[in-house]
């Protein structure tokens, strides 16, 4: 489980990619790394990813064939930057929302719009998805807890504080980039439930 308040952007070393698999080397400082442990989960990206090595100034991730298939992890190149988060712990704040890290789809960047005073960004994705991401409500965007600003049919808006540009990857996405996104669970709960009483009710 996750919050989706992002603690660091990392940089990729290197990635070892095989048939199905990919291996990522991601440079984390001492202090994330502290108390990691082989088999820890570590949200890459938004992407619940398993410890498989720790070397001195780096981990290492396997990312298997399905999720490079359904994330951006499969655009990552050496000297990319991610978003990483360490999994939640029992008594730790909750300043975002709840994540599982498990990506559902991703988003196109459809516009970027930046001056002085504001960074807004237009997301595009299929309809299916549209149906979970509501007005003023949380959407995981590569793993960044956010609040959804306006919303269409087939996008939606984000806007930015520099807090969030200064922590995160999501400054570096131009139009055309995919990013990661993970519906709110409580919201997929109760959109699907209230689907499922308004089918029956009409079959009645």
């Amino acid at each position: 489980m996750f919050t989706g308040i992002v603690q660091a952007t990392c940089e990729v070393l290197a990635i070892d990619k095989k048939p199905g698999l990919n291996t990522l080397q991601i440079a984390m400082g001492p202090d994330l790394r502290e108390g990691l442990s082989l088999g820890a989960s570590v949200a890459n990206n938004g992407v619940c990813l398993t410890v498989t090595k720790i070397a001195d100034d780096r981990v290492f991730f396997d990312v298997m064939e399905e999720t490079l298939q359904v994330t951006n992890l499969s655009k990552l190149r050496e000297g990319s930057q991610v978003n990483i988060e360490r999994s939640l712990t029992f008594g730790s704040e909750i300043g975002g929302h709840i994540l599982s890290g498990h990506v559902h789809t991703q988003a196109e960047v459809m516009s970027v719009s930046k001056t002085e005073t504001h960074y807004n960004i237009c997301l595009s994705v299929a309809p299916l998805w549209m149906n979970y991401i509501l007005y003023k409500g949380f959407v995981g965007v590569n793993g960044c807890s956010l609040t959804v600003g306006a919303v269409t049919e087939t996008s939606f808006m984000l806007h930015l504080i520099p807090e969030t540009l200064k922590l995160t990857n999501l400054d570096g996405y131009d139009v055309g980039d995919l990013v990661n996104i993970e519906i709110d669970s409580q919201t997929q709960a109760i959109v699907d439930t209230v689907e499922r009483v308004l089918a029956k009710r009409a079959k009645a």
